[in-house]
């Protein structure tokens, strides 16, 4: 009996020490190769797994910059500090970026809602269940319901007035309410590019005038005044070309509808500012 025991523990020893050193093995010969920099990288982003960059989570990000696959400016909140950190791992030179922040293409709802909307508190759920255009006066505008808000994971958006308010010192402009809007109201604004055209609307005449008080009526007032030839009518909108604008502020003062205006700092202020810096909203200026 005490030998068929001894017997027993002996194998179970020997199983122990083959297995063992199966695993050593497998351990060593079929481990998948991980880059050291990937948690290099990792370790410094910020680690809020927004999206913005454009991949699944910072850990996907870290890896498609070490792969070549994703710049190292393309965390946006991490901004240049995170950027240039990424680059001194990777051993390269990165260029500086100007800052971009989320604004709102559209003024808000101006006049009362055509009737009076009792379902799911989601601006992607009333966008679906729209019936002729929606509840408010306006069917391409802001449905105010606060779906950006709710998405923004910086808390950089704030509901007033049924309205989104976008808090730019807080706004990382990571773009999770670009995708969130199911209307696509929000763009990412560039801090040296303050001007902005606040409706998408491509009603005119009037049906822009019933629709919102301050929606683009289609004028072309802006064109002719803008001395940089900046501005163009496209689908019944005024759009503003950024690489052209100067900031000039003519357009601002031209639009009878007060539809353009200074949402950020102005050019000689965003000099002071900084690409990296940031500024107080300034609606309506």
């Amino acid at each position: 009996m005490q030998e068929a025991i001894i017997y027993a523990a002996a194998i179970l020893g020997l199983l122990g020490v083959v297995f063992g050193a199966a695993l050593a093995l497998a351990a060593k010969y079929l481990a998948v190769w991980r880059d050291p920099r990937v948690e290099e990288i990792t370790g410094i982003l910020p680690n809020a797994n927004c999206g913005g960059c454009g991949f699944p989570g910072c850990g996907g990000y870290a890896e498609a910059v070490v792969a070549g696959k994703a710049k190292p400016g393309a965390c946006a909140p991490g901004g240049c500090e995170v950027s240039k950190k990424i680059a001194a791992i990777l051993g390269i030179e990165v260029e500086e970026s100007v800052r971009k922040v989320a604004m709102l293409r559209c003024v808000g709802p101006t006049k009362e809602d055509r009737f009076q909307y009792y379902g799911l508190m989601d601006c992607r759920a009333a966008n679906l269940m729209a019936l002729q255009g929606g509840f408010r006066s306006c069917m391409y505008g802001c449905l105010g319901l606060g779906t950006c808000a709710q998405a923004c994971p910086f808390g950089a958006i704030v509901m007033s007035d049924k309205v989104p308010v976008v808090d730019v010192d807080k706004c990382t402009g990571c773009g999770t309410c670009v995708h969130a809007c199911p209307r696509r109201l929000f763009s990412l604004q560039r801090i040296d590019r303050p001007v902005l055209v606040r409706c998408v609307s491509p009603l005119k005449g009037k049906e822009a005038l019933e629709s919102c008080e301050r929606g683009c009526i289609t004028c072309r007032k802006c064109e002719r005044t803008c001395p940089a030839k900046a501005i163009s009518i496209v689908n019944d909108v005024a759009v503003i070309d950024p690489e052209k604008c100067t900031v000039c502020g003519k357009c601002v003062e031209a639009c009878p509808r007060g539809t353009i205006v200074f949402v950020l700092p102005r050019k000689e202020d965003a000099a002071a500012v900084g690409a990296g810096a940031t500024g107080a909203a300034e609606e309506g200026r």
